[in-house]
């Protein structure tokens, strides 16, 4: 994942300030980025900015900048504060694991987390696991939430995905992606992209 520190790295810069609060300028996160940027000596190729809430998925410079991350256009990504960047701490980890497979680096400037550094990698596998624990408790309340419905006589059944994206999943697939790349490409749930693919396999 590193590169020879003698190369000068490529950087991103990603900001983003929520539309609910029209006192934002995103000059706060951008100015004290470059400064970071500056003494890296990094070279910045793009500085990303969106003004929309944090949950929404409809954010334009954020797809530019992941766009040029699959053109192997930066070889790091900047950011102030990661929940600038992310919707939660799950997608905050599905987007490191992406730059990973990519051997793009990511930095969150306020919470010092800098996959370019040993201790930087050590905290994003800590959350990654923090993560994953999460994920299986809400299985586990998933699971015995159904058993206890279903021993109440309730009938229980997941809705089936739509010919569209069972389709989407077969072509993303077939570029050579891993299931976890899937996933997250096409928002569609890691087991239930496993399942699929298991099935159709068959």
């Amino acid at each position: 994942m590193k590169k020879q520190e003698n190369i000068t790295k490529r950087v991103a810069l990603y900001a983003r300030v929520s539309t609910l609060d029209k006192g934002q300028d995103p000059e706060t996160q951008l100015g004290q980025l470059r400064d970071y940027a500056q003494k890296r000596n990094f070279e910045i190729i793009g500085e990303f900015i969106d003004y929309a809430s944090g949950t929404t998925l409809d954010r334009a410079q954020y797809k530019l900048m992941m766009a040029a991350a699959k053109k192997r256009k930066l070889d790091v990504v900047l950011v102030w504060r990661y929940d600038r960047f992310a919707r939660s701490t799950q997608a905050l980890v599905n987007a490191m694991k992406e730059f990973q497979s990519m051997s793009i680096d990511f930095i969150s400037y306020q919470e010092n987390i800098d996959t370019t550094t040993p201790t930087g990698e050590l905290i994003f596998h800590v959350m990654a696991s923090l993560s994953q624990f999460e994920s299986s408790l809400i299985s586990q309340r998933v699971k015995a939430g159904m058993a206890r419905a279903k021993a109440q006589g309730k009938q229980i059944s997941r809705p089936k995905l739509h010919i569209t994206k069972l389709n989407q999943i077969l072509e993303l697939q077939k570029t050579g992606l891993s299931m976890n790349q899937i996933s997250i490409r096409s928002g569609v749930a890691y087991g239930t992209v496993y399942n699929y693919l298991a099935k159709n396999k068959k």
